[in-house]
Protein backbone atom coordinates (compact mmCIF):
# COMPACT_ATOMS: atom_id res chain seq x y z
CA UNK A 1 0.00 0.00 0.00
CA UNK A 2 1.47 3.40 -0.95
CA UNK A 3 1.77 5.90 1.88
CA UNK A 4 0.20 9.35 1.73
CA UNK A 5 3.63 10.85 0.91
CA UNK A 6 4.13 8.37 -1.92
CA UNK A 7 0.71 9.21 -3.37
CA UNK A 8 1.47 12.91 -3.08
CA UNK A 9 4.84 12.46 -4.82
CA UNK A 10 3.17 10.51 -7.62
CA UNK A 11 0.61 13.28 -8.11
CA UNK A 12 3.27 16.02 -8.08
CA UNK A 13 5.42 14.08 -10.56
CA UNK A 14 2.56 13.57 -13.03
CA UNK A 15 1.13 17.10 -12.60
CA UNK A 16 -2.04 18.16 -14.41
CA UNK A 17 -5.13 16.39 -13.12
CA UNK A 18 -3.17 13.47 -11.68
CA UNK A 19 -4.87 13.80 -8.29
CA UNK A 20 -8.26 13.14 -9.93
CA UNK A 21 -6.98 10.20 -11.97
CA UNK A 22 -5.34 8.55 -8.96
CA UNK A 23 -8.26 9.17 -6.60
CA UNK A 24 -10.75 7.80 -9.10
CA UNK A 25 -8.52 4.81 -9.77
CA UNK A 26 -8.70 3.84 -6.09
CA UNK A 27 -12.45 4.41 -6.04
CA UNK A 28 -12.80 2.03 -8.99
CA UNK A 29 -10.47 -0.54 -7.40
CA UNK A 30 -12.58 -0.47 -4.23
CA UNK A 31 -15.80 -0.89 -6.22
CA UNK A 32 -14.35 -3.82 -8.14
CA UNK A 33 -13.39 -5.52 -4.88
CA UNK A 34 -16.75 -5.08 -3.13
CA UNK A 35 -19.16 -5.06 -6.11
CA UNK A 36 -21.11 -2.35 -4.25
CA UNK A 37 -21.87 1.21 -5.24
CA UNK A 38 -19.10 3.29 -3.69
CA UNK A 39 -19.29 6.91 -2.59
CA UNK A 40 -16.85 9.18 -0.80
CA UNK A 41 -18.12 12.17 1.18
CA UNK A 42 -15.18 14.08 2.60
CA UNK A 43 -13.98 17.55 3.50
CA UNK A 44 -10.62 19.20 4.10
CA UNK A 45 -11.18 19.95 7.79
CA UNK A 46 -8.17 17.85 8.79
CA UNK A 47 -5.91 19.05 5.99
CA UNK A 48 -3.06 21.53 6.32
CA UNK A 49 -5.27 24.33 4.98
CA UNK A 50 -8.23 23.50 7.22
CA UNK A 51 -7.71 26.41 9.67
CA UNK A 52 -7.81 28.90 6.79
CA UNK A 53 -11.15 27.73 5.36
CA UNK A 54 -14.56 28.90 6.65
CA UNK A 55 -15.89 26.05 8.78
CA UNK A 56 -19.26 26.11 7.01
CA UNK A 57 -17.51 25.23 3.73
CA UNK A 58 -16.27 21.96 5.24
CA UNK A 59 -19.40 21.06 7.23
CA UNK A 60 -22.48 18.99 6.42
CA UNK A 61 -24.95 21.48 4.92
CA UNK A 62 -28.08 21.44 2.78
CA UNK A 63 -25.84 22.25 -0.19
CA UNK A 64 -24.54 18.69 0.08
CA UNK A 65 -27.93 17.23 -0.85
CA UNK A 66 -27.50 18.12 -4.56
CA UNK A 67 -24.00 16.66 -4.27
CA UNK A 68 -25.38 13.30 -3.21
CA UNK A 69 -28.03 13.49 -5.93
CA UNK A 70 -25.35 14.17 -8.54
CA UNK A 71 -23.04 11.42 -7.28
CA UNK A 72 -25.82 8.80 -7.12
CA UNK A 73 -27.31 9.66 -10.49
CA UNK A 74 -27.08 6.62 -12.76
CA UNK A 75 -26.11 4.19 -10.00
CA UNK A 76 -28.54 1.27 -9.82
CA UNK A 77 -27.12 -0.92 -7.07
CA UNK A 78 -28.96 -1.72 -3.86
CA UNK A 79 -25.87 -1.84 -1.64
CA UNK A 80 -23.70 1.18 -0.85
CA UNK A 81 -20.31 1.74 0.73
CA UNK A 82 -20.21 5.32 2.05
CA UNK A 83 -16.71 6.53 2.93
CA UNK A 84 -17.14 9.34 5.47
CA UNK A 85 -14.62 11.96 6.56
CA UNK A 86 -16.37 14.99 8.02
CA UNK A 87 -16.44 17.20 11.14
CA UNK A 88 -20.24 17.19 11.06
CA UNK A 89 -22.55 20.14 10.64
CA UNK A 90 -26.28 20.63 10.23
CA UNK A 91 -28.48 18.00 11.85
CA UNK A 92 -31.28 18.91 9.43
CA UNK A 93 -28.99 18.41 6.44
CA UNK A 94 -27.86 15.05 7.83
CA UNK A 95 -31.48 13.97 8.19
CA UNK A 96 -32.27 14.90 4.58
CA UNK A 97 -29.18 13.05 3.33
CA UNK A 98 -30.14 9.97 5.36
CA UNK A 99 -33.69 9.95 3.98
CA UNK A 100 -32.35 10.19 0.44
CA UNK A 101 -29.76 7.42 0.87
CA UNK A 102 -32.19 5.06 2.57
CA UNK A 103 -34.77 5.60 -0.17
CA UNK A 104 -32.25 4.22 -2.68
CA UNK A 105 -30.32 1.52 -0.82
CA UNK A 106 -31.30 -1.62 1.08
CA UNK A 107 -27.92 -1.96 2.77
CA UNK A 108 -25.36 0.74 3.58
CA UNK A 109 -21.94 0.46 5.19
CA UNK A 110 -20.41 3.60 6.69
CA UNK A 111 -16.64 3.37 6.31
CA UNK A 112 -14.65 5.78 8.49
CA UNK A 113 -10.98 6.01 7.46
CA UNK A 114 -10.27 8.66 10.14
CA UNK A 115 -13.05 10.89 11.55
CA UNK A 116 -16.81 11.12 11.13
CA UNK A 117 -17.97 13.45 13.88
CA UNK A 118 -21.24 15.01 15.09
CA UNK A 119 -23.75 15.06 12.19
CA UNK A 120 -21.48 12.65 10.29
CA UNK A 121 -21.78 10.26 13.26
CA UNK A 122 -25.54 10.59 12.91
CA UNK A 123 -25.30 9.59 9.24
CA UNK A 124 -23.13 6.60 10.21
CA UNK A 125 -25.77 5.55 12.75
CA UNK A 126 -28.34 5.42 9.93
CA UNK A 127 -26.29 2.71 8.20
CA UNK A 128 -26.56 -1.05 8.62
CA UNK A 129 -22.94 -1.35 9.67
CA UNK A 130 -19.98 0.87 10.56
CA UNK A 131 -16.43 -0.02 9.56
CA UNK A 132 -13.63 1.65 11.55
CA UNK A 133 -9.89 1.27 11.89
CA UNK A 134 -7.94 1.25 15.13
CA UNK A 135 -7.15 4.92 14.46
CA UNK A 136 -10.68 5.95 13.42
CA UNK A 137 -13.19 7.92 15.48
CA UNK A 138 -16.81 8.92 15.59
CA UNK A 139 -18.03 11.62 17.97
CA UNK A 140 -20.80 12.81 20.27
CA UNK A 141 -24.09 13.90 18.69
CA UNK A 142 -25.03 16.53 21.28
CA UNK A 143 -26.24 19.46 19.17
CA UNK A 144 -24.41 22.77 19.18
CA UNK A 145 -26.33 26.06 19.07
CA UNK A 146 -25.04 29.41 17.85
CA UNK A 147 -26.32 32.72 19.19
CA UNK A 148 -25.31 36.39 18.97
CA UNK A 149 -23.38 38.08 21.79
CA UNK A 150 -21.85 41.52 22.27
CA UNK A 151 -18.54 40.07 21.03
CA UNK A 152 -19.97 38.26 18.01
CA UNK A 153 -21.56 34.86 17.49
CA UNK A 154 -20.86 32.12 20.04
CA UNK A 155 -21.44 28.37 19.75
CA UNK A 156 -22.11 26.13 22.74
CA UNK A 157 -23.67 22.71 23.46
CA UNK A 158 -27.43 22.96 23.79
CA UNK A 159 -27.19 20.86 26.95
CA UNK A 160 -24.76 23.30 28.60
CA UNK A 161 -27.22 26.16 28.02
CA UNK A 162 -30.01 24.16 29.66
CA UNK A 163 -27.71 23.13 32.52
CA UNK A 164 -26.73 26.75 33.10
CA UNK A 165 -30.39 27.78 33.27
CA UNK A 166 -31.07 25.07 35.86
CA UNK A 167 -28.05 26.27 37.83
CA UNK A 168 -29.47 29.79 37.79
CA UNK A 169 -32.80 28.60 39.18
CA UNK A 170 -31.09 26.69 41.99
CA UNK A 171 -28.82 29.58 42.98
CA UNK A 172 -31.59 32.20 42.89
CA UNK A 173 -33.83 29.96 44.97
CA UNK A 174 -31.06 29.50 47.54
CA UNK A 175 -30.05 33.18 47.53
CA UNK A 176 -32.37 35.73 45.82
CA UNK A 177 -29.60 38.34 46.04
CA UNK A 178 -27.78 36.68 43.12
CA UNK A 179 -30.79 37.09 40.82
CA UNK A 180 -29.48 40.32 39.30
CA UNK A 181 -26.27 38.54 38.27
CA UNK A 182 -28.21 35.91 36.38
CA UNK A 183 -30.79 38.22 34.81
CA UNK A 184 -28.31 39.98 32.55
CA UNK A 185 -26.86 36.64 31.46
CA UNK A 186 -30.22 35.00 30.70
CA UNK A 187 -31.46 38.12 28.91
CA UNK A 188 -28.53 37.85 26.49
CA UNK A 189 -30.16 34.74 24.98
CA UNK A 190 -32.56 35.34 22.06
CA UNK A 191 -36.29 34.95 22.67
CA UNK A 192 -37.32 31.28 22.61
CA UNK A 193 -33.72 30.11 22.85
CA UNK A 194 -34.15 27.70 25.77
CA UNK A 195 -37.07 25.81 24.17
CA UNK A 196 -35.02 25.63 20.99
CA UNK A 197 -32.16 23.99 22.91
CA UNK A 198 -34.57 21.47 24.42
CA UNK A 199 -36.22 20.49 21.14
CA UNK A 200 -32.92 20.32 19.21
CA UNK A 201 -31.36 18.07 21.85
CA UNK A 202 -34.41 15.82 21.90
CA UNK A 203 -34.58 15.62 18.10
CA UNK A 204 -30.96 14.55 17.66
CA UNK A 205 -31.37 11.66 20.09
CA UNK A 206 -34.78 10.68 18.73
CA UNK A 207 -33.62 10.51 15.11
CA UNK A 208 -30.45 8.52 15.89
CA UNK A 209 -32.41 6.08 18.06
CA UNK A 210 -34.97 5.66 15.27
CA UNK A 211 -32.31 5.08 12.60
CA UNK A 212 -30.34 2.61 14.71
CA UNK A 213 -33.42 0.54 15.46
CA UNK A 214 -34.73 0.72 11.90
CA UNK A 215 -31.50 -0.21 10.11
CA UNK A 216 -28.59 -1.40 12.25
CA UNK A 217 -30.72 -3.45 14.66
CA UNK A 218 -33.69 -4.33 12.47
CA UNK A 219 -32.99 -8.04 12.99
CA UNK A 220 -33.67 -7.75 16.73
CA UNK A 221 -37.09 -7.92 18.37
CA UNK A 222 -38.45 -4.41 18.95
CA UNK A 223 -38.27 -4.70 22.73
CA UNK A 224 -34.56 -5.59 22.50
CA UNK A 225 -33.43 -2.87 20.11
CA UNK A 226 -30.83 -0.65 21.82
CA UNK A 227 -31.22 2.50 19.71
CA UNK A 228 -32.49 4.76 22.47
CA UNK A 229 -29.80 3.70 24.94
CA UNK A 230 -27.00 4.27 22.41
CA UNK A 231 -28.42 7.59 21.20
CA UNK A 232 -28.81 8.89 24.75
CA UNK A 233 -25.18 8.06 25.48
CA UNK A 234 -23.92 9.66 22.26
CA UNK A 235 -25.93 12.78 23.05
CA UNK A 236 -24.82 13.15 26.67
CA UNK A 237 -22.64 16.27 26.76
CA UNK A 238 -21.62 15.71 30.40
CA UNK A 239 -20.26 12.27 29.50
CA UNK A 240 -18.06 13.44 26.65
CA UNK A 241 -16.95 16.83 28.05
CA UNK A 242 -16.22 18.25 24.56
CA UNK A 243 -18.14 18.01 21.30
CA UNK A 244 -15.04 16.86 19.40
CA UNK A 245 -14.25 14.02 21.84
CA UNK A 246 -13.14 11.00 19.76
CA UNK A 247 -14.93 7.69 20.28
CA UNK A 248 -12.69 4.87 19.04
CA UNK A 249 -13.71 1.50 17.65
CA UNK A 250 -13.54 -0.33 20.98
CA UNK A 251 -15.67 2.29 22.72
CA UNK A 252 -18.13 2.22 19.83
CA UNK A 253 -18.42 -1.54 20.23
CA UNK A 254 -18.76 -1.26 24.00
CA UNK A 255 -21.81 1.01 23.72
CA UNK A 256 -23.45 -1.50 21.40
CA UNK A 257 -22.88 -0.20 17.87
CA UNK A 258 -22.45 -2.78 15.12
CA UNK A 259 -18.84 -2.08 14.15
CA UNK A 260 -16.47 -4.12 12.01
CA UNK A 261 -12.68 -3.59 12.21
CA UNK A 262 -11.18 -2.22 9.01
CA UNK A 263 -8.12 -4.39 9.64
CA UNK A 264 -10.10 -7.64 9.29
CA UNK A 265 -9.42 -7.62 5.52
CA UNK A 266 -5.92 -6.48 4.59
CA UNK A 267 -6.65 -5.79 0.92
CA UNK A 268 -9.83 -3.90 1.75
CA UNK A 269 -7.98 -1.86 4.37
CA UNK A 270 -5.24 -0.93 1.92
CA UNK A 271 -7.74 0.11 -0.74
CA UNK A 272 -9.70 2.26 1.72
CA UNK A 273 -6.60 4.00 3.08
CA UNK A 274 -5.16 4.55 -0.40
CA UNK A 275 -8.44 6.19 -1.41
CA UNK A 276 -8.47 8.28 1.76
CA UNK A 277 -4.87 9.41 1.24
CA UNK A 278 -5.58 10.37 -2.36
CA UNK A 279 -8.62 12.40 -1.24
CA UNK A 280 -6.56 14.25 1.35
CA UNK A 281 -3.78 14.95 -1.14
CA UNK A 282 -6.43 16.33 -3.51
CA UNK A 283 -7.40 18.79 -0.79
CA UNK A 284 -3.74 19.69 -0.27
CA UNK A 285 -2.85 20.38 -3.89
CA UNK A 286 -6.11 21.88 -5.25
CA UNK A 287 -8.68 24.48 -4.12
CA UNK A 288 -11.17 21.65 -3.45
CA UNK A 289 -12.36 21.58 0.19
CA UNK A 290 -15.30 19.16 0.01
CA UNK A 291 -16.42 16.43 -2.35
CA UNK A 292 -19.12 13.86 -2.96
CA UNK A 293 -17.84 11.43 -5.60
CA UNK A 294 -18.80 7.98 -6.81
CA UNK A 295 -16.80 5.07 -8.25
CA UNK A 296 -17.53 6.28 -11.78
CA UNK A 297 -15.68 9.52 -11.01
CA UNK A 298 -18.69 11.82 -11.00
CA UNK A 299 -20.11 13.98 -8.23
CA UNK A 300 -19.94 17.51 -6.87
CA UNK A 301 -16.88 19.42 -5.64
CA UNK A 302 -16.67 22.60 -3.57
CA UNK A 303 -13.65 24.82 -4.15
CA UNK A 304 -12.40 27.67 -1.97
CA UNK A 305 -9.35 29.73 -2.83
CA UNK A 306 -6.98 30.06 0.12
CA UNK A 307 -4.62 33.04 0.17
CA UNK A 308 -1.21 32.11 1.52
Amino acid sequence: MPTRNEIQNEIIKKKGSAQDDIRRRYLQILHEQTKRDTLVFASAFASNKGPEIPSLSMSVTLDDVPGFMSALHGLNGKKLDLILHSPGGSMEAAEQIVHYLRSKYDHIRAIIPQNAMSAATMIACACDEIIMGKHSAIGPIDPQVTFPTANGYFTAPAQSILDEFEQAKREVKADPAVASLWVSKIQAYPHGFLPLCETTLKLSKTKVAEWLDTYMFSNLAKRRRPGRKIANWLGKAKEHKTHARPINIQHAKDIGLKVTPLEIDQTFQENILSLYHSVMVTFDVTPCVKMVENHLGTGLYLQVEVKR
